[in-house]
Parts: C-alpha cells; sequence; structure tokens
C-alpha cells in the first residue's frame, strides 16, 4: 500500500512503512493532490483539502504527525469511512520546554540584552539586569491541561516553584500543583499565559478583547497552541497601547507570519516560526509513533489514539468495497 507524506518524516519512522511492506511517497513536484488520488494513508504535517475524501479515493487513514488535527477535515473522513488517528504527548515535553524557555528569555531579558550588547556594547545591555526577575513565586496559568499543559505545570511547580492555574473544560482530576481557575480568573492573577489547548470551534477566537483586557499591565501572553485561539486585532491593540508586558507567539492566524504582519514591528514580541513541538527527540517520536499508527490502520486494525471511532463501521465497509480483506479479529 501507498502512505503519502505531506512533509518529511524522521527516517526511523519511514523505516516503520517500510518494513511493514509500504511504498512511502513525499508530495513532490507533482503535487499533493496528485499523490492523495493514489494513497492509502496520508502522514499529516500540514492542511489537508475540505473535500479530502473526494479526492483521495482509496484512502483508508489519515494520521497527523502531532497532536493538533485541525490540519485534517475529520467531519468528511468520518463520513467517509476514513479513519483519523495522532500521536498525542509526542511533542509534550518539547512543547513544555519551549514555553518555560520562552518566559526564561522575558524574564531576564536575554534578546534585548544580546541585541544591545553587539550594538551599544557591555554596559547598556548589562544595565538591561535591573528589570530581570525570577520565575520563583510567578503565577503561570495554563489553558488546556492536557498532556503538554500537564508536563509544563510540573516543570514550572517543582522546578521553580510557580504558582500554577489551570483552565480546562473537565475542573476534575487536576493534578495537586495546579489549581483549577475560570478563564476570568486566570487571566486576571497570571504573570505569564499558555496557551495549549486544542483548536476547535470553542476555543476559536477564545482569547478575547475581554479577557485580554483583564491581564495585569506587566503580564505575557504566549501561544504555543493555534493563532486562531487568539483574537489578534484585540492581540494587537493591547501590544500597541502598552496595556499588557507583551507576548511571545509561536503560531498566528496566517502562516508563514506575512513580512508585513504588524507582529514584526512591535518591540514587546518574541516571534519564533511554529517551532515549539520540533525538536530532534519530539520529531522522531512523532514520526515513529504516526508510522506505526499507519501500519495498524492499513492492517485494518483501530489505531490506539482514534480521533473519530465512530467511523470505524464505515471505514470496515470501505475497506470491503477498496477490496481489502477484513481484519481476522476486530479489535475491542
Amino acid at each position: 500500500m501507498l502512505v503519502a507524506l505531506t512533509d518529511p518524516i524522521d527516517p526511523a519512522g519511514e523505516a516503520i512503512l517500510r518494513q511493514a511492506g509500504h511504498a512511502v511517497e513525499l508530495a513532490g513536484e507533482g503535487g499533493l493532490d496528485a499523490l492523495l488520488a493514489r494513497a492509502d494513508a496520508v502522514i499529516v504535517r500540514r492542511k489537508l483539502p475540505d473535500d479530502l475524501s473526494a479526492r483521495a479515493p482509496r484512502l483508508l487513514g489519515a494520521i497527523r504527525q502531532g497532536v493538533g488535527v485541525d490540519m485534517i477535515p475529520v467531519e468528511d473522513c468520518t463520513a467517509q469511512g476514513v479513519l483519523v488517528a495522532n500521536v498525542p504527548g509526542a511533542n509534550a515535553d518539547s512543547v513544555a520546554e519551549f514555553a518555560i524557555a520562552q518566559m526564561l528569555a522575558i524574564a531576564r531579558r536575554v534578546a534585548a540584552m544580546h541585541d544591545l550588547l553587539l550594538r551599544e556594547g557591555w554596559s547598556t545591555a548589562r544595565a538591561q539586569s535591573a528589570e530581570a526577575s525570577e520565575l520563583r513565586g510567578r503565577t503561570l496559568g495554563i489553558v488546556g491541561v492536557g498532556a503538554i499543559g500537564q508536563r509544563l505545570a510540573e516543570i514550572a511547580a517543582q522546578g521553580f516553584r510557580m504558582r500554577v492555574l489551570g483552565h480546562r473544560r473537565n475542573a476534575a482530576d487536576l493534578p495537586a500543583h495546579i489549581r483549577y481557575a475560570t478563564l476570568e480568573m486566570l487571566f486576571a492573577e497570571s504573570d505569564y499565559i499558555v496557551l495549549a489547548c486544542p483548536l476547535t470551534e470553542a476555543t476559536r477566537g477564545l482569547v478575547s478583547a475581554a479577557l485580554i483586557a483583564r491581564m495585569k499591565p506587566e503580564a505575557w501572553l504566549l501561544n504555543v497552541a493555534r493563532g486562531p485561539v487568539v483574537d489578534e486585532a484585540a492581540l494587537l491593540t493591547a501590544l500597541r497601547e502598552r496595556r499588557i508586558g507583551g507576548a511571545a507567539l509561536d503560531v498566528y492566524d496566517v502562516q508563514p507570519l506575512p513580512v508585513e504582519h504588524p507582529f514584526r514591528q512591535l518591540p514587546n514580541v518574541l516571534l519564533t516560526p511554529h517551532t515549539a513541538g520540533l525538536s530532534r527527540e519530539a520529531v522522531t517520536r512523532m514520526s515513529t509513533s504516526a508510522a506505526e499508527e499507519t501500519v495498524r490502520i492499513l492492517r485494518g486494525e483501530k489505531p490506539r489514539n482514534f480521533v473519530n471511532p465512530e467511523a470505524w463501521e464505515a471505514a470496515l465497509r470501505r475497506r470491503a468495497h477498496l477490496g481489502h480483506p477484513a481484519p481476522e479479529v476486530s479489535p475491542a
């Protein structure tokens, strides 16, 4: 069977696919559409077309090399019996450590010191230390306390002795070092706010002008989730008017970030190109886990991280229609 790659994966993941007897092909000059038309499965690192099933008539599975499945038209896949899987937790350490690195860079004024040392010299750069602060004793608010949020909270609370507030749909069973907070409380009391929630219809535009208005004057907003979780116009206004300390952004409404985007002109913004989850270790874990899920789906098994389990019966019918043998045992 043919596994399409929207983007390269780690060689360890590709080896798993080939050892299982599958051909592997990267979207190239012919474009993704031409590859999808022949593919039995696709491993996803970029947005797929909304009419995926029409463009990929042989497709049995769409597997996200990562966590967020907003890149996959899950509703269309479910209706047509295409199984969707992801690899939650594979990049949790990478994203959590990245958020900590951002907070440390902000608190200790690392970027400003580097720039001033090169441009204006030792004494000017060293003077920035007068505005530096520690993370210990500060309040961290985490929106989305899943695998990433929990790992971030663990590092912040146990490593830096920060007070941690968390918000998620299910307030029960939070670790002892995370205090549940409403969004209003979290935005009002936090010195650093990290967005680590998935992009859904419920979270699109979640960080509104009203919530931003609750932030402390020196508080920073860090987004390692998805750009559309934040009302970008409201954030720009708050940054321009210096009503908050700043924003550290790894994701944006439009990616790549346009060269003329006003974020690029603001001194109180720390910008990175959607790399929070892309350490060497995380890429290997995500690639191998996505490959393993792909092999399961192509064998006719349920994936371990099943995003659309309601599609299972339709998937069996689709598999039979395409002439593939049914699984010997249907896993529970």
